[in-house]
């Protein structure tokens, strides 16, 4: 009897054991199933923070913006056209590159000669479009006289808005420039967020990617089979419109570009302005040396740039500006995934807890505004 006795508990201990085992090792296959999922995820994006804005089929959103001219432009009043809406940025490199391109697209436009009646007037801001292809409506930011010089250069025409501050941008979820959509007759967003001068220009060309229409679904058709990398906005957990304030700030370890490696949370009892940069980008480039003055000048905030591309050339940026400050970089936006803002240049204040004490600065001009804020010498442009 005690012999079976033992043998019981032999084999109960026995089992145990087992069932420990298999219990450590299926979380294993759980955690290595989900950093897999992550990872395919981020593929699927095409890096670790490709944005991916509004959903198809959703309502465009409606603007009110002046052109070039200064008169007033709406949403609505395009809404017979087929359009391919254009955001843009004179100061962005690959803007400027796409610029001949653009001419191209608006001369393609107009067919003719004719132009559209928008608003009960005739503009030549709105040629007819009739060979099916979509009316380019480029809505770009900054200064308008900036503007005006830089589209009369280039000589492009057809319509171009100016949006101050980058307020239908965010709207459109539109964090970057050059970035569009194609929207339908019915003010519809008829594709998925297009990102790059060679995205917009397949859909200048007709050239949509084959996404899954939500509209088509709800009527009980199938669609098409989402594109990679162009995912319907529902299935998307990625966050694209900043941390805001009150929220603390994601702790980072990253490589220097002048050696060693630097933590925000090394800097935890200081105020710290955290930028995130491009070597490729015009107006980080205008910010620098500003950034660079409040480096040596103020002891508080301290200014840490997160950059990003490769080391060779953002040290030569460093040497070019003459900086300072401490330049680190991450390899493809998996910081600015954690600060939900795809876009350069961009700002958070963090306060000595390492809270973010101001919701996201977006641009030049907002980054400014908030080195005025913390009492920044700044240098009016």
């Amino acid at each position: 009897m005690i012999i079976g006795l033992v043998f019981t508990w032999v084999v109960v201990l026995a089992l145990c054991g087992l069932g420990w085992q298999l219990l450590r090792q299926q979380g294993r296959i759980l955690l290595r199933l989900d950093a897999l999922a992550q990872r395919l995820d981020e593929l699927e994006f095409g890096g670790p923070a490709a944005p991916e804005g509004l959903p198809v089929g959703a309502d465009a959103p409606e603007f009110d913006l002046p052109d070039l001219t200064g008169e007033r432009r709406t949403m609505t009043q395009f809404r017979s056209q087929l359009m391919l809406l254009i955001f843009f940025n004179p100061d962005c490199g690959y803007c400027r590159e796409m610029a001949p391109k653009l001419a191209a697209l608006a001369q393609r436009s107009e067919v003719g000669g004719q132009r559209s009646e928008v608003g009960g007037q005739r503009s030549d801001l709105a040629p007819v479009v009739s060979n099916g292809k979509p009316l380019p409506v480029i809505i770009t930011t900054g200064d308008a006289e900036k503007n005006r010089r830089f589209f009369s250069e280039h000589k492009i025409s057809g319509p171009v808005l100016v949006q101050p501050d980058g307020e239908v941008a965010k709207a459109y979820q539109a964090n970057g420039t050059p970035i569009g959509y194609l929207i339908d007759t019915e003010g519809k967003i008829a594709s998925e967020l297009a990102i790059g001068s060679e995205a917009l220009l397949a859909l200048a060309d007709g050239q949509r990617p084959e996404v899954r229409d939500q509209r088509s679904e709800e009527a009980g058709g199938t669609g098409g089979r989402a594109a990679r990398g162009n995912r319907p906005l529902a299935r998307s957990k990625l966050a694209r419109n900043g941390l805001k304030a009150g929220t603390p700030a994601p702790d980072f370890r990253l490589p220097r570009v002048d050696g060693g490696e630097l933590a925000l949370e090394e800097l935890r009892g200081n105020r710290v302005l955290l930028v995130f940069s491009d070597p490729h980008c015009d107006p980080c480039e205008a910010l620098a040396p500003q950034l660079e003055q409040l480096h040596r000048e103020q002891p508080e905030p301290r200014v840490v740039v997160i950059s990003r591309g490769e080391p060779e050339e953002n040290r030569a940026k460093v040497k070019q500006h003459g900086l300072t400050y401490p330049v680190v970089l991450q390899q493809h936006w998996e910081i600015s995934r954690r600060y939900a803002m795809f876009a350069t240049p961009v700002a958070y204040l963090i306060d000595e807890a390492g809270v973010i004490a101001r919701d996201v600065a977006v641009g030049e001009d907002a980054i400014r505004s908030l080195l005025i804020e913390t009492g920044a010498p700044v240098a009016v442009t």
